[in-house]
């Protein structure tokens, strides 16, 4: 990764999907960067570990255990282990993504 850009500009939105790019990948976790087309997301599902959201750029509801959450650019959502958790784009949104393993 090339540390001196924005993280928003580590990634390019695709039309009518999904892109994700690793940027970092160690035993205790992992960083990756999202971007969502608007109405694209991430059906729901299950993780073994927390992790920490932290929106970019653009909004979505991210849905954690039945609660809808609305995440912009800026804010942050922690979404704890085990819990049922979706991701649906208001608009073009990049997200950072913490996986916390230990």
């Amino acid at each position: 990764m090339d540390n001196s850009k924005k993280l928003s500009q580590q990634i390019n939105f695709q039309s009518g999907s999904v892109v994700s790019k690793e940027i970092l990948n160690k035993t205790t976790g992992t960083i990756t960067i999202f971007a969502f087309d608007k109405d694209q997301g991430l059906s729901e599902h299950k993780a073994p570990y927390d992790a920490f959201v932290m929106g970019i750029e653009g909004s979505a509801e991210i849905t954690v255990s039945g609660t809808v959450n609305l995440v912009k650019s800026g804010e942050s959502l922690l979404m704890p282990a085990n819990s049922l958790h979706s991701v649906r784009a208001l608009e073009p949104f990049k997200m950072l993504l913490i996986m916390i393993k230990s």
